[in-house]
């Protein structure tokens, strides 16, 4: 184990900085920390947000909608860079008092509807437009199960596993070993459930897989955390691997995963999207690498 000296807690805690890659944007209270009104586009659907795992779910749920001829789900997508504390912009935090993206808000009504989480938004788009939720009892309940499985999970992986993998300034090996058991469970126990049915759901795709595969797709792609997924043997999950391959290859989780997104390869990025036409025009923002 490691040599580092035990600690203590105290009897009362006390916010301090450890330096670490999110640092400068950690805080213990809420708020804003500053006024910046949202844009606004012209779609009814106005979506904030980075092309995290959280909001890639959004964009992949958007375009799997228009793809499957429901115009009315044509929306604006704003960059939203949490690194830089948009999320703490006035106007964020009115759509999202928890400051975290993706947030949404829906003009299409007489009254503007926020939504904020992910999970929530996926279900709120579901039901709006009756698509990627089953209607039989039984098999809703089965895809809302593993919906909210995701929701529960993924914390585990991403602020667990990965921050004290890749993020956290001191490396530890109790919480780096126990967050990896933790991943591998969970790997496991969606490997068992993809070796009997083609989608999380079932047979049909759904929101259930839109909120898992952003998280656990790119874990077995060997895209999170750097050689995370080598240290992890995520190649032994076959049946993860077949299923993230089959939704990798969907063209509109492609087009999904662009949007919004401000790191890796410039080619892949398209910081805002505000049209389909957006994705082939081959915008400024989309060939020029975040700053």
């Amino acid at each position: 184990m490691t040599d580092a000296p035990a600690y203590t807690p105290p009897t009362i805690w006390t916010w301090k900085d450890h330096g670490g890659q999110f640092a400068s944007i950690n805080r213990p209270i809420a708020g804003a920390t500053h006024d910046k009104e949202l844009p606004v586009g012209k779609h009814p659907l106005q979506l904030y947000s980075l092309a995290t795992p959280n909001g890639v779910k959004v964009t992949v749920m958007l375009e799997e909608l228009l793809a499957a001829g429901h115009a009315g789900a044509e929306y604006d997508a704003w960059l939203i860079r949490i690194n830089e504390g948009d999320q703490f912009g006035s106007g964020f935090v009115e759509v999202n008092p928890n400051s975290k993206i993706p947030a949404l808000m829906d003009y299409s009504g007489e009254t503007p509807v926020r939504v904020f989480e992910s999970g929530a938004i996926l279900l709120y788009l579901a039901e709006k437009f009756g698509a990627f939720l089953p209607t039989d009892h039984a098999a809703r309940t089965e895809c809302l199960s593993w919906l909210f499985w995701q929701m529960g999970s993924g914390p585990m992986l991403g602020g667990g596993f990965g921050h004290f993998y890749a993020y956290a300034p001191t490396k530890i090996e109790y919480a780096i070993d126990r967050f990896a058991m933790e991943v591998k469970r969970q790997l496991d126990v969606l490997d068992r459930r993809l070796a009997e049915h083609e989608y999380l759901a079932g047979d049909a795709f759904t929101i259930a897989d839109m909120a898992v595969w952003p998280w656990y797709g790119a874990l077995a792609l060997g895209e999170a955390y750097g050689k995370s997924g080598e240290f992890l043997q995520v190649q032994d999950y076959r049946h993860v691997q077949r299923w993230t391959a089959q939704i990798a290859a969907r063209p509109a989780v492609q087009r999904g995963r662009m949007v919004n997104r401000a790191m890796g390869d410039p080619a892949g990025q398209l910081h805002e999207r505000h049209d389909a036409a957006d994705f082939e025009t081959r915008t400024q923002d989309k060939l020029q690498p975040a700053a």
